[in-house]
């Protein structure tokens, strides 16, 4: 994660990371696995929530977890350490400058990272570098301008539109997600396929709907406060409306939720 990560660092954002890498588990990676004995590189890894995904799926593969935010780091490393996963290494570094050696790596696995770095076309030339010939690299991002919720009031919409100016703001990118395959192809990356991920929560899936939107979405939207309000986005009445409506959403008998995530895999 970059230090400007429009989230913050704070213990409640590292358990919203856990939280929603439980609620669209199954949605990312149920397709996602590596053979016996790669090597497979993990760029913003963060507190650790995809890696112990990865590493307790792919047992027999060895990960490497790096992160700018060495906190960050030292999380993931408790967190591997907490699941009994031997199979993974941490280390601080920075996406563009990696102390890897050219073809280290078998794969590449990014989660969530590209919306948050001023440049994504950089941060792809870097890790191609060091991606074997023949090796993939696999790449999800979200994208907000995918959100469609019930009831949809001009409130909540105005304080999730914060949401994506405050990160446009601080030179990140939350539309990223339908950019993936410009920007792999772009990059030098070859057999590039994108796969739309939708979930879908309404009143027959209560569960799903707390979890990811009460528990992941909206505390992401609620991030964005004292920047949104600092930068004069929004005031603050209209913002305590929208995530008091937003948060109404898994309460109501009505409320649905609707999202997209890409998952692009592309060849060294």
């Amino acid at each position: 994660m970059p230090a400007d990560y429009v989230h913050g660092y704070s213990q409640r954002e590292a358990q919203r990371l856990h939280d929603q890498a439980a609620s669209v588990r199954d949605l990312l990676h149920h397709d996602t696995a590596f053979a016996p004995g790669e090597l497979v590189l993990e760029p913003g890894c963060g507190v650790g929530a995809q890696t112990v995904t990865l590493a307790a799926d792919s047992p027999e593969a060895s990960f490497i977890g790096v992160d700018i935010a060495c906190e960050s780091a030292r999380e993931a490393r408790r967190l591997v350490g907490t699941r009994g996963l031997t199979n993974v290494e941490f280390a601080s570094a920075d996406i563009y400058r990696l102390p890897f050696r050219e073809a280290q790596f078998d794969h590449v696995f990014l989660c969530y990272v590209l919306e948050h770095v001023p440049d994504p076309d950089g941060a792809l030339a870097s890790l191609r570098r060091v991606v074997r010939e023949g090796g993939t690299i696999t790449v999800i991002e979200g994208d907000h301008g995918s959100c469609y919720f019930h009831p949809d009031t001009p409130a909540a919409r105005a304080a999730w539109k914060c949401l994506i100016d405050v990160q446009a703001a601080i030179g990140g990118d939350s539309l990223i997600g339908r950019r993936l395959y410009p920007l792999l192809a772009c990059a030098g990356f070859r057999e590039v396929a994108v796969s739309p991920r939708m979930i879908y929560a309404d009143a027959s899936r209560p569960a799903l709907r707390h979890s990811f939107v009460a528990t992941t979405i909206t505390p992401m939207v609620e991030g964005a406060r004292e920047q949104a309000l600092a930068m004069g986005m929004i005031d603050e009445a209209t913002w305590e409306q929208g995530i008091r409506e937003l948060h109404a959403i898994p309460e109501g008998g009505e409320g649905t939720f609707c999202y997209t995530f890409f998952k692009a895999v592309a060849r060294r």
